[in-house]
C-alpha cells in the first residue's frame, strides 16, 4: 500500500466533516504520495524525539493525533520547533499524517477510547456544542464518591496528578480528552454530573463546579495517549499483515 492509499483509507473512516472548522489534519508532510508503506510508527505528537526514532528505526510513516502543521508555519527554518520537524521528516523521506478532532468525535475514537480506559458503562451517550455535535461521550459509573473516582481516574489513565472540582456524588460521567472546557456546559446539559477532560480554565472549573458538574483534569497527553492503541490497530488494519506498526518509545507528558 502507498502513502496516499493509506490516507484515503484512514479518511474514509474518519471523514473531514467530523473535524472543527478550525481544524487542520490530515496528510501533513509527504515527499512521495506514491511511495510505499512498509513500517509505521504511531504517537500522539510528531515530536523531534518521535521523528528521529522514526529515522533510526527507517520508518516510512508517523501517524499521529495531534497535528504536525496545526497553524501555518511563515517561515520553515531550524531555529523553529515547527522547521526543524519538517525539515527532519522531509529529509529522512518520512511522511506524517495526523488525525485530530474527527478522531475525537468519530465512533471507536479519542473519547470512545477514553471512556473505556475509564471502565465507563454503555451504552455511551454522544453529545457535543454547535462546533462538533459528536465530540464528547457520556457513561456510567458505580463510583460514586468524588475523591474515590478523581484516584480512579489517575490510576486508569496512569496520570502524575489529577484536578477535582467537586460539587455532588458521580453517577453520569461526561469524558473529553485533552481541552476540553468548551463542553463543560454541553456535558451538563446532556445530563452529566462529572466531566473528565485533559485541561480546562481555573475559572471555568470552579463556574462549572458552582453550576452543579464535577470537573477532573487529568493532563492532555494522558487523556489522548489511549487512543494511539486504537490508531496502532486501525492502521494495521488497513495496511495489512506486509506492514508492521510500532507505537512510539518516545513521549511527552503534559
Amino acid at each position: 500500500m502507498h502513502v496516499q492509499e493509506f490516507s484515503d483509507a484512514l479518511d474514509a473512516l474518519y471523514p473531514k466533516i467530523l473535524s472543527c472548522p478550525w481544524d487542520n489534519d490530515g496528510l501533513m508532510c509527504c515527499t512521495d504520495p506514491a511511495a510505499q508503506i512498509k513500517k509505521v510508527l504511531v504517537a500522539l505528537d510528531a515530536t523531534c524525539k518521535v521523528l528521529e526514532e522514526a529515522a533510526a528505526r527507517q520508518f516510512d510513516l508517523v501517524l499521529t493525533h495531534h497535528p504536525l502543521l496545526f497553524k501555518g508555519p511563515k517561515t520553515i527554518v531550524p531555529s523553529t520547533a515547527t522547521g526543524t520537524r519538517i525539515i527532519a521528516a522531509v529529509q529522512s523521506n518520512i511522511a506524517v499524517l495526523s488525525l485530530h478532532t474527527r478522531l475525537d468525535a468519530g465512533e471507536g475514537g479519542v473519547n470512545d477510547c477514553l471512556a473505556a480506559a475509564l471502565g465507563l458503562d454503555g451504552p455511551l451517550k454522544v453529545f457535543g456544542d454547535s462546533e462538533s455535535p459528536t465530540l464528547g461521550r457520556i457513561g456510567a459509573t458505580d463510583i460514586s464518591d468524588g475523591n474515590v473516582f478523581a484516584a480512579h481516574v489517575k490510576e486508569a489513565l496512569q496520570a502524575p496528578a489529577v484536578c477535582a472540582y467537586l460539587c455532588r456524588p458521580v453517577r453520569n460521567v461526561a469524558v473529553c480528552g485533552g481541552s476540553g472546557g468548551d463542553l463543560v456546559f454541553p456535558a451538563l446539559a446532556a445530563g452529566a454530573d462529572t466531566l473528565v477532560t485533559g485541561e480546562c480554565g481555573y475559572n471555568l472549573c470552579l463556574d462549572g463546579a458552582d453550576s452543579g458538574i464535577n470537573i477532573i483534569t487529568a493532563g492532555h497527553f494522558h487523556t489522548e495517549q489511549p487512543v494511539c492503541r486504537r490508531l496502532a490497530q486501525l492502521a494495521q488494519d488497513i495496511a495489512g499483515a506486509d506492514t508492521r506498526i510500532i507505537s512510539s518509545d518516545t513521549g511527552v507528558l503534559l
